[in-house]
């Protein structure tokens, strides 16, 4: 069980909400699942943590929940909840002692929302595909603690959450205290939902030939195009023809997340930017902004190759230092996020020759 509580000052009349969610991993261990941390775009530094036994999840030190934690109990830990778990708990109202507090009628209502933080667009910010309400209490006075139940069974769930670099899909349970001449005093929580999926039908081989004319050939191939978020890409670059001096050689794994208004008519990504941090880019005309990510760069050649060396590819995704979430495609026509391999090659002189590839993932498991 998840506990949100809030206190507010004067003028709430002393009113404590609490959002509780029922259910954790011991109970639907399908369905629910901790986290480490609460999602994020960024790049950690440590980039062994992502290595850690899942198994440390559970005996770890709690993490706080999205929306805080509770004075009396200290803080949660992070649960995300599978798209088919039914989002259902219950509401506590507590007034102070000796207080009472009036109201219009006592709302939950439950959201499934877009959030474009930038100025991607300016006149819709925020796109609301789910909005479900439902009434706690009628209008009257509440002088007591009240424990209500609630429910909301049978949503469908179209969207995992993602919490990007310019935008944001979320799920979040709202209670609305409504009050005659006064703003409502409400308290939010924050659903994680992540949506399991089944590997695509087709899944065929990545093989290409590259080169530039006369000086370098090479052929790269990776065993396939899809992977789920813990597999491993494996492949192998083979040299044709060799006639410059090559010294090294390098592959990163680079995410682009593209915001606004009609990015389904972006058929084809522009370059990839480099280094660790976020590039970002703004398309005047449609009003996109494309925010680009390394987010994990290692070498796998040192030195000059020669023609007909074979070159092994292996990767773990479940090393990546960062939250790798599954490709989004155009969702409802505002965001998207892809993920590339991005193999360099770096001359003597430091020029650079790379090939960029696109990738899809999907989730196999929550977590």
């Amino acid at each position: 069980m998840v506990r949100i509580g809030s206190f507010f000052g004067l003028g709430s009349g002393g009113l404590q909400i609490k959002i509780n969610l029922t259910g954790t991993p011991e109970t639907h261990p399908k369905d629910i699942f901790y986290l480490r941390h609460r999602p994020s775009w960024k790049v950690r530094k440590n980039v062994f943590t992502a290595l850690k036994s899942r198994h440390n999840v559970v005996s770890s030190v709690p993490t706080l929940s999205p929306g805080g934690g509770d004075s009396t109990t200290g803080p949660q830990r992070i649960m995300v909840y599978s798209c088919f778990h039914d989002t259902e708990g219950d509401v506590k109202l507590s007034m102070a002692h000796g207080k009472k507090l009036d109201h219009m009628g006592i709302q939950v209502k439950f959201f499934g929302r877009i959030d474009l933080e930038s100025g991607a667009n300016e006149m819709r910010p925020h796109y609301d595909f789910i909005s479900l309400s439902k009434e706690l209490l009628p209008p009257g006075s509440l002088f007591d603690t009240r424990t209500i139940p609630f429910n909301f069974r049978g949503v469908e769930k179209i969207h995992e959450s993602y919490h990007g670099r310019n935008v944001s899909v979320k799920y979040f349970v709202r209670v609305e205290v409504q009050r005659q001449w006064l703003p409502p005093i409400t308290q939010e929580h924050e659903v994680l939902v992540q949506i399991p999926g089944v590997e695509p039908p087709v899944n065929d081989p990545i093989k290409m030939e590259v080169g530039i004319e006369d000086c370098l050939h090479i052929e790269f191939e990776y065993e396939k195009r899809c992977y789920h978020l813990h597999d491993v890409i494996c492949g192998k670059i083979n040299f044709l023809l060799v006639r410059i001096k090559i010294k090294h050689m390098e592959l990163a794994v680079i995410r682009r997340e593209t915001s606004g208004e009609g990015v389904a008519a972006i058929s084809s990504p522009s370059g990839a930017g480099g280094g660790r941090g976020a590039i970002g880019t703004t398309n005047d005309v449609q009003n996109i902004v494309t925010e680009t990510q390394t987010l994990l760069k290692y070498e796998i050649m040192d030195g000059a190759p020669v023609k007909g060396e074979l070159i092994p590819v292996r990767l773990y995704l479940r090393g990546i230092p960062a939250d790798v979430t599954p490709t989004y495609h155009a969702e409802n026509n505002r965001f998207a996020v892809r993920y590339f391999l991005n193999l360099v090659l770096v001359d003597e002189e430091d020029r650079r020759y790379f090939k960029q590839q696109e990738i899809i993932l999907w989730r196999k498991d929550l977590g």
